[in-house]
């Protein structure tokens, strides 16, 4: 199936991440359906205002066939759904509303999924799954990849541990079902590589996830790959640059600030420490933006 054909659902919509991933999916051919609590800034986009943490909205919102007055609730009504909708980041609210909105949104669009028969899910994971921020637990080896054991840091970084969890769980539960787990690493905009100078002369501003950062363009593009991973079962990816937002190389800052950290293989100039090979590998994923070339 061509993207022309298919129809795709973008939880979240309007956040960072769905506000450059709704249109590069349009341009890929996607027919997109946006959902999300807040209006869509386009009138003329295909949307609908729901609330996700509540789970007979989460239904009806992933059946929306149609539009206006000719629109009806379907089973099967898209080929994948991309669930970005989630708090941002932690102690946005109190920890216990933080974990009850990530979990039940997630459990809700899951769920919804397999009812309707959505057999494709993308779930944006994050980074911090795996025990972030680094310089608060133990780092175990360099570079960081899937194998990596997840720890939830704190309540945000648990809810996505025990969203990946629930994913491997539901796909054990249904083997037709993917849900496809994209580590995304701190997204950054072109207009944010401004702030990445004042970080030259203070690493430790940025040691928390050593380093590392993701152009959300290219974000996008991880999504729009992971839509047509031809795959069943969970599975999980880091979406990393390829180089950290430092110029100073890696092997350096680690030597200073993680002097014990076993390297699994070296690290040659600003390379990455958090590991995209997967992400390469299976998806075909590789990053275009880099911040160097930006400033």
């Amino acid at each position: 199936m061509n993207a022309k054909s298919k129809r795709v659902a973008v939880t979240g919509a309007q956040g960072k991440v769905g506000k450059v991933l709704v249109p590069y999916l349009r341009k890929c051919g996607y027919d997109v359906f946006v959902i999300d609590e807040i209006p869509p800034t386009d009138p003329d986009d295909l949307a609908m205002i729901a609330d996700l943490t509540d789970f007979g909205q989460t239904l009806d919102a992933l059946s929306s066939v149609g539009e206006d007055t000719y629109a009806h609730p379907s089973s099967g009504s898209f080929e994948a759904v991309v669930h970005l909708a989630s708090m941002p980041h932690p102690r946005m609210k109190p920890d216990g509303e933080e974990f009850r909105i990530n979990m039940m949104a997630t459990y809700n669009v899951f769920e919804s999924a397999r009812r309707l028969g959505i057999k494709n899910v993308i779930w944006s994971a994050s980074e911090v799954a795996t025990g972030v921020p680094y310089d608060k637990t133990e780092a175990p080896y360099v570079p960081v990849d899937e194998e990596y054991p997840t720890r939830g840091y704190n309540v945000y970084s648990l809810t996505k541990v025990l969203g990946e969890e629930m994913a491997r769980q539901f796909c054990l539960n249904d083997p037709e079902m993917r849900i496809t787990c994209l580590r995304l690493s701190n997204v950054m905009d072109p207009e944010e590589y401004k702030k990445f100078e004042s970080w030259q002369d203070d690493p430790t501003k940025r040691l928390w996830n050593f380093w590392t950062y993701i152009d959300n363009r290219d974000a996008a593009q991880a999504i729009e790959l992971a839509i047509r991973h031809d795959a069943r079962g969970k599975d999980e990816f880091f979406i990393t640059s390829d180089e950290t937002v430092m110029r100073t190389p890696t092997a350096e800052l680690l030597a200073n600030y993680f002097p014990t950290i076993e390297y699994r293989k070296e690290l040659a100039g600003n390379e990455v420490a958090i590991s995209n090979a997967k992400a390469k590998t299976v998806l075909g994923f590789q990053p275009k933006y880099h911040w160097t070339d930006e400033i």
